[in-house]
This record gives structure tokens, sequence and C-alpha cells, in this order.
């Protein structure tokens, strides 16, 4: 016979503070009875087959997902793809096959789950299932977070990408239960950084698309060398103006580092809004305030060293998202 399992089922993208307050009662409830948590998760999302072009933007790629999904406590990870033999499946056929194959003896949601064709099932067919097919249903509600702009909102991985959008990242922060970042392979830029002494890391822009991304600008955060080592690290994301560019570009600033890592793959992490992005009347114009921001992020690091409060402490951009 196979194993006993506690199910859970959703997309996880960005696994933030809701999804695992979910893993979390499912691995509690699977220590409990002596079973093992799966979780099911479709990548790509079911919407680049309903919806092609309009699908969300990501907040994690698959491999980042999965890890964060094991790191949370689940044993077992299922990737379902979308294809039109699971999309058209019933609600009840949908869980009529999920319990012939994993045999749960508990599933954990969130109360707005949804399921099946045309996402006809809900929680409450999920309840009455549960008590025909022999397995018992947790539902959680969404957690609320006080955002800057002192609104308390429920967390979703759709409110995330509008927090980042606006450049909200310490917001992110505080739904997504740790800093937002993205990890991305050094490439060679125009080097026009290293020309006015200060040299930057350009991230390879072609693995961010379709990727949720923070508003243009300049922000505070850290770099995570492959070698463990972390770097304060002055962010821009943007077109260069200044410069006339057009294409966007992520490229980080290491305090204190002097060596290139071209080549090597790195983790930005983003924890303040530091400034928008703007074209300025010259080079030099631009080297100052690009030292003014760096005195800033400066400054920052030294009052959040040694703290668990990083997105707290600076100017963090405030504006009312549509719920």
């Amino acid at each position: 016979m196979a194993e006993r399992t506690v199910i859970t089922i959703g997309n996880f993208d960005g696994m933030h503070v809701g999804h695992r307050r979910i893993v979390s009662r499912a691995a509690e409830i699977a220590q409990e009875v002596g079973a093992k948590v799966v979780a099911m998760t479709f990548y790509p999302s079911p919407a680049s087959v309903l919806r092609p072009g309009f699908e969300p933007l990501r907040l994690m790629d698959r491999d980042q997902r999965l890890a964060a999904l094991r790191a949370a406590g689940v044993n077992e990870v299922v990737v379902l793809a979308p294809t039109p033999e699971v999309l058209t499946l019933t609600a009840e056929q949908f869980v009529a096959q999920v319990v012939e194959r994993y045999r749960p003896v508990a599933w954990v949601e969130g109360a707005d789950f949804r399921f099946g064709h045309n996402r006809a099932g809900d929680v409450r067919l999920l309840q009455q299932l549960s008590s025909k097919l022999g397995f018992s249903t947790y539902l959680l509600d969404k957690i609320q977070v006080s955002l800057s702009d002192q609104l308390v909102a429920p967390v979703s991985s759709t409110l995330i990408r509008w927090l980042l959008a606006q450049g909200r990242v310490a917001d992110a922060t505080r739904c997504l239960g740790q800093p937002f970042s993205i990890s991305g392979n050094v490439i060679v830029g125009n080097k026009q950084g290293r020309i006015i002494g200060i040299p930057t890391a350009n991230l390879d822009p072609a693995p961010m698309l379709g990727r949720a991304l923070p508003a243009d600008g300049v922000y505070a955060g850290r770099v995570r060398l492959k070698s463990g080592a972390e770097f304060t690290a002055a962010i821009s994301i943007g077109v260069k103006p200044t410069f006339g560019q057009h294409h966007r570009l992520i490229e980080a600033h290491l305090l204190g580092f002097q060596d290139d890592l071209y080549g090597q793959t790195i983790e930005v992490v983003f924890d303040q809004w530091v400034r928008d992005q703007q074209p300025f009347p010259s080079i030099d114009a631009l080297k100052r305030q690009i030292m003014r921001d760096i005195a800033r992020i400066s400054l920052w690091r030294d009052r959040t060293r040694g703290t668990n409060l990083p997105c707290d402490a600076g100017i963090n951009k405030v504006s009312s998202p549509v719920l």
C-alpha cells in the first residue's frame, strides 16, 4: 500500500506567508498521523493555456518554487502540467484522481481554494467529497498584514506583484516573509559604470522575461555570491535615460567589492526603495547622484546591521493597492 499523505494544492507562486502557513499546518497534521506532505502545483500557470498572453508574471521560477516548498516542509512536490486532459477534469473527477493516487488522510487549503474545470469546485464541494472519499478537510483563512501606508490587506501573490510594480519592496517583504530576490548570470555590459568609477554587475535580461520585477528605480539591497559571501548593494532597474538607452537593465554596485563577476550566478536581494529613475543633464550630475545614493545606502546598512528589521528602516514608497 502507498504511504498515506496530507495533500495541499496551489500555485504557490512566491511562497508567501499564507502559503507557508498552509504548508506548516499540513506538516503538523502529517506528523500527528504519520503521513507525508504532498504539495501539487501547476507549472506553467494554467492561464498560459487558458488565456495565453495574459498569464500573471511569475514571482518564482519552477526550481525556486520547488525548493521553497521543500524548505517549508513538503516531502514530495508534484508538478502538474496544464494539459487539456487535466484542465477539463470536473471538480469531482480531479479530486477522485488525487485520492486514488495519493490516498490522503487530510487535505489542507485556503478558504478561497477553487479547482476543476472552469474552477467550478470550491471548499464546500471539497468538504462534501471528503466525507464520501475518506479524508479530512482543513481550511485556513488568508493572513492579513499591515503595510507601510497603514492599510491592512490579505496576502496574495496578486498583491505582491502589485507592490513590486509600485517599487514597494519593503511591503513585498512583509507579505513574502523574506525579501524579494532574483538570481541571474552576470554578463558583460557596456561598462559605463566602470568608466565613471562605479562598476556594476549586470544581470542577463533574457531569463527575466515573464518575471515580476520591482518598478524602475534605485534600491538598497544585497548581493549574494555562490561562495556564500554577501555584499550591500546599490541596485538599479531601468533603461539608463541619461545614456539614451531603451532596453531595461538590472545592475548592482557591490559596496566594498573589487573583483569582476562575469559568468557567475548571483542573487540580488531588494530591501528598500531609494528613488525613482530619472535622466540627468550630464554624466557628472549622474555620478554625483549615484554617490549620494551609495552614501544613503551605506547609512541604511549601518542602521540595520545586527537587526532583523531591514525593511523598516529608511524611506519606503507608499501608494494604495487596488484590492
